[in-house]
């Protein structure tokens, strides 16, 4: 049986590509490794359907609304996936929140912050720019709120949350960085608090040295790891010096930044 779906609006997120859209931005770690919120704020922007401002009315007084929505730029689905918590094992996709599903609808959980007209302000966004939304509902926190319920295989990874820790030198480039700097700490914070192990979709991956290294965009969050403590000793360029002293000015990704750090040596990497 086939049903038609009409979108209401779309979500007008910071995130364009997949690999950096947070997970779950709403699950709670480490104080350590809590990213910053306003990194996750964004708007809905309701199509101009007639009687759609209507429909808004009465939402302001609740602070938290569901997003119903369609995952359009994913082809096909599996019946197990390898989630991006936790390790390289594949669950079945109903037990995940996996986008690749019979039918591609995602469930998203906001805060609302304020509504104009036809848009809504909202934080704690885990969805890319453009995501087609097909319906808006309250949260309901007697009703829905179970915070004692299990949890599956989701359980054993909040109970081993990891701390992260910032070395001087670290915190010393971020600041020299700027805003990037602040996107790369709130990013990385997020994913290494949850599971700062070898993983595909986080991007990390081990050193013959024994540290570890997280790929974001262009960037490099090199990183150790004992125990539960996972202490960030650099943060460093994707590109070597000859790289940046041989690219004509203005190609490089985050070029101005790469050129004032002076790029980084290689170091071998394995899975």
């Amino acid at each position: 049986m086939t049903f038609a779906l009409q979108r209401i609006g779309i979500v007008r997120s910071t995130f364009t590509e997949r690999r950096h859209t947070p997970h779950q931005p709403g699950i709670p770690s480490t104080a350590a490794g809590t990213p910053d919120p306003t990194a996750t704020r964004g708007r809905v922007v309701l199509d101009p359907i007639e009687g759609i401002e209507q429909a808004l009315a009465d939402i302001e007084g609740f602070e938290r609304i569901w997003l119903i929505v369609l995952f359009d730029r994913v082809e096909g689905w599996s019946p197990k996936v390898l989630p991006p918590r936790g390790g390289r094992t594949r669950r079945g996709v109903f037990a995940t929140r996996s986008p690749h599903r019979p039918n591609p609808i995602g469930l998203s959980l906001v805060q609302l912050l304020g509504v104009r007209h036809r848009t809504l302000d909202v934080e704690g966004l885990d969805l890319l720019d453009r995501t087609p939304v097909l319906d808006i509902k309250p949260y309901h926190p007697t009703a829905e709120a179970h915070p004692k319920a299990r949890a599956g295989w989701l359980d054993e990874i909040v109970e081993n949350a990891y701390t992260v820790v910032w070395s001087p030198e670290s915190t010393d480039r971020l600041a020299l960085l700027g805003e990037r700097g602040r996107e790369i700490e709130s990013v990385a914070a997020g994913v290494l608090a949850n599971d700062p192990r070898p993983h595909p979709y986080r991007r990390v991956r081990r050193g013959e040295d024994g540290r570890f290294e997280l790929a974001l965009q262009s960037w490099r969050v090199v990183f150790t790891v004992q125990g539960t403590l996972v202490s960030v000793l650099a943060v460093e360029s994707g590109y070597t010096p000859e790289a940046v002293a041989t690219a004509p000015p203005g190609t490089l990704h985050d070029d101005a930044l790469h050129r004032l750090v002076g790029g980084r040596a290689r170091r071998q990497l394995d899975g």
